[in-house]
């Protein structure tokens, strides 16, 4: 991983714990494979953000490896296909990473159906009481129907958020069958009935060849007048010029935290719109949320160190439909 990954991951405290499970200098950290000391008697690699693909000649030189600690989401961009010929453990801590990423989607779909962004800009313009329900007929969070796009890690925690709330949750994904969707306390639906019929559609699919532009000019028509797209998942998730002359409308409403490209150009429309939100990839675990994603990787290589098994393992079938 690279340092500045390292410093906000691994605070002293959490050296000192990893420091008392394994044989570890302390002070090192490794931005590529060739600067790391004894190399050949690494068993555990602690990975995150920035890490090199461990290829065949990578893992040549690593012949006690044993294993691979994510302290992170996705292990797509380092974890080849060398690494599950080998039968290393491979765990990540996607799942702790997903938590401020579904809070960020469930604070999102309340600001949306309540019209909060569109009335701050408003009463900003304003500066005067106006009669919001006028404005915005039907607005509010009571009764309105959530579309959710890929049972993922974060989409499994935005349905559990999204409970204590009176909505009616739909779902779509191709993986699922309706006795599970219903398990998760949402209705299993096409991808064309969810977007037809949602008031917020929020995308959690991961970002595989046949999902790429999943929702492009055609499927991005079928929203409804006044509907609000939610994007942290994959930019590539989304044609984006479909996107754009959809917002240019001011039919529909979106808030993206992902974008294809992931910087979109300085001349986008999209940084303009009053009905469109952009943030920049800060869903994700940031500042002290990192900290989660330490403590998840730190009781995983206890785990490791306890012959246990990993609590979050990741296996190279599941890998294939996921992020």
């Amino acid at each position: 991983m690279g340092r500045p990954h390292r410093d906000a991951l691994f605070p002293r405290a959490a050296i000192d714990r990893l420091n008392r499970l394994v044989d570890i200098e302390p002070h090192f950290v490794a931005e590529d494979f060739d600067s790391v000391p004894r190399l050949a008697a690494v068993e555990i690699l602690i990975t995150s953000w920035g890490c090199r693909p461990l290829d065949e000649a990578v893992l040549a030189r690593m012949p006690a490896l044993k294993a691979v600690v994510h302290a992170a989401g996705s292990v797509k961009h380092h974890v080849t296909d060398a690494c599950w010929d080998r039968g290393l453990l491979v765990s990540t801590a996607a799942a702790a990473n997903a938590v401020p990423v579904a809070e960020y989607t469930l604070a999102a779909i309340l600001f949306a159906n309540k019209r909060v962004l569109e009335i701050g800009g408003l009463y900003r313009e304003h500066r005067t009481a106006l009669d919001w329900a006028a404005h915005f007929p039907g607005f509010g969070n009571h009764r309105r129907t959530i579309g959710l796009v890929g049972a993922s890690l974060v989409g499994r925690r935005v349905l559990e958020l999204l409970r204590p709330h009176d909505f009616d949750i739909l779902l779509a994904d191709p993986h699922l069958d309706p006795d599970a969707a219903r398990s998760m306390g949402a209705r299993l639906v096409e991808l064309d009935e969810l977007l037809a019929v949602s008031d917020v559609v929020s995308l959690h699919a991961p970002a595989l060849p046949e999902t790429y532009h999943l929702l492009d000019a055609r499927r991005l028509s079928l929203l409804r007048d006044g509907a609000t797209l939610v994007n942290t998942g994959r930019g590539s998730l989304i044609d984006t010029e479909a996107l754009t002359a959809e917002a240019l409308s001011g039919r529909i409403h979106a808030v993206l935290d992902v974008t294809e490209p992931e910087v979109l150009p300085a001349t986008s429309p999209l940084y303009s719109l009053p009905n469109v939100l952009l943030t920049p990839h800060i869903a994700g675990s940031l500042g002290g949320e990192l900290l989660r994603i330490t403590a998840s990787a730190l009781d995983e290589v206890e785990r490791y160190c306890a012959g246990r098994e990993f609590a979050h393992p990741v296996t190279r079938a599941a890998l294939s439909t996921s992020a």
